[in-house]
C-alpha cells in the first residue's frame, strides 16, 4: 500500500472541551502526529487551550458548534430558534431535527457563527487556519452550509472540511447507528459542495476519520480508510487528505463541556484508545513508508485554486 506525493493533514477535534482532553491533544502535537487543532469557543476550557496553542504554536482552526452547550452570541441573552427553553443548544439530533421541520431561523445562525468567529479572534489574536463544525454541522443542509461558506468568505477564511468519507457505509465494523449516521454526514457533505465552491472555499481531496473514531482506531484502519478514499484518484498532483481525531484523557465530571458538563463520548476509554494510537510510533512510521507526509492545514496553501479533485 503505497501513497506517493500525499500530504495529510491530522485534525484533533474539541480542544477547549476539557483540560483533560486538552492535555492529551497537545502530548500527540508533540509526539509529531497530530497537525491542526479545532477550538470549541464555548468549551469551559476555551481559554486555556487558546493558551496551550499559543505556547506550543499549534495550527488553530474553529471548531463551530451550534449543537451543544451554550452559545456565544446574542442568542444567549434572549430567545432562539437554536435553543431549548432552559437556553443550551439542541444537542446533535435536536438541531438537525428543528432544521428539517424548519423551525431554525438561518440568521440567527449566522450570528452565532459570526460571534464565534469573533471569539476566537479574541481568544489566539488572529483569525482561524481553518473552520469546520461540531457533530458536522457546517455541513447541514436547508440553507446552513450556505450560511457558514457566506460567513467564512466574508471573514477571510479559506479552508473547510469536507466529511464525505468514501466507502464509509460498507465499513462491517461500524455499528448500524453509527454507519447511518456517517452516511448521512457524508450525504450532506456532498450536498455542500456547490455553496463551498461558489465561495471559494478550499477542501482537502480525501476525508478520513467516521470510520476510525474512538475504538475503531488502530494504524491498520487509518491506512485502510486512507487507500480507500484516495483509490482511483488521478495523481497528477500532491493529493491532500485529512484525518478527524478525537484524542484525549477522558473527562472527569463535572470537568469539561460547553455548558453541561461533558458528554459520555468525551468521558469514555474511546479518547484515551485514540491518544494511544496517535502517539505509538506505529502509524507514523507506516505512514512514513508508504509516502505519506503529516502537515498542518495552512502548509497546504501552496495547493493552487483548481488543484483539487472533485468529489
Amino acid at each position: 500500500m503505497a501513497f506517493p506525493r500525499v500530504r495529510l493533514v491530522v485534525t484533533a477535534d474539541d480542544f477547549g472541551y476539557c483540560p483533560r482532553r486538552d492535555e492529551g491533544i497537545v502530548e500527540a502535537f508533540l509526539a509529531g502526529t497530530v497537525t491542526s487543532v479545532s477550538l470549541l469557543v464555548n468549551g469551559t476550557a476555551a481559554e486555556s487551550a487558546a493558551e496551550l496553542a499559543r505556547r506550543h504554536s499549534i495550527p488553530t482552526g474553529l471548531h463551530a458548534n451550534l449543537s451543544e452547550g451554550r452559545p456565544v452570541g446574542p442568542a444567549r441573552h434572549n430567545a432562539s430558534s437554536l435553543l431549548s427553553p432552559e437556553g443550551f443548544f439542541l444537542g446533535k439530533m435536536g438541531f438537525r431535527e428543528a432544521l428539517a421541520a424548519g423551525d431554525v431561523a438561518l440568521p440567527q445562525v449566522r450570528e452565532e457563527l459570526e460571534a464565534q468567529l469573533s471569539r476566537f479572534r479574541e481568544l489566539l489574536g488572529k483569525s482561524p487556519t481553518h473552520v469546520d463544525g461540531h457533530q458536522h454541522v457546517h455541513v447541514l443542509p436547508a440553507g446552513v452550509c450556505q450560511v457558514f461558506a457566506e460567513a467564512l468568505q466574508e471573514y477571510g477564511v479559506r479552508f473547510t472540511r469536507l466529511p464525505a468519507e468514501r466507502g464509509v457505509g460498507s465499513c462491517a465494523w461500524l455499528e448500524a447507528p453509527a454507519r447511518a449516521f456517517a452516511c448521512t454526514v457524508e450525504r450532506d457533505a456532498r450536498a455542500a459542495i456547490g455553496p463551498f465552491s461558489r465561495h471559494g472555499l478550499r477542501w482537502t481531496d480525501a476525508f478520513v476519520g467516521l470510520s476510525t473514531c474512538g475504538r475503531h482506531m488502530s494504524a491498520h484502519r487509518v491506512l485502510g480508510s486512507l487507500a480507500r478514499a484516495l483509490e482511483d484518484i488521478p495523481a497528477g498532483h500532491a493529493l491532500t487528505a485529512e484525518l478527524m481525531a478525537h484524542p484525549g484523557y477522558p473527562s472527569v465530571p463535572p470537568a469539561g463541556g460547553c455548558g453541561e458538563g461533558p458528554d459520555a463520548f468525551s468521558c469514555s476509554w474511546e479518547r484515551l484508545h485514540e491518544l494511544h494510537v496517535l502517539t505509538a510510533p506505529t502509524l507514523r512510521a507506516w505512514l512514513a513508508q508508504n509516502g505519506v507526509q503529516l502537515c498542518a492545514i495552512d502548509d497546504l496553501d501552496s495547493k493552487r485554486p483548481g488543484e483539487g479533485v472533485p468529489l
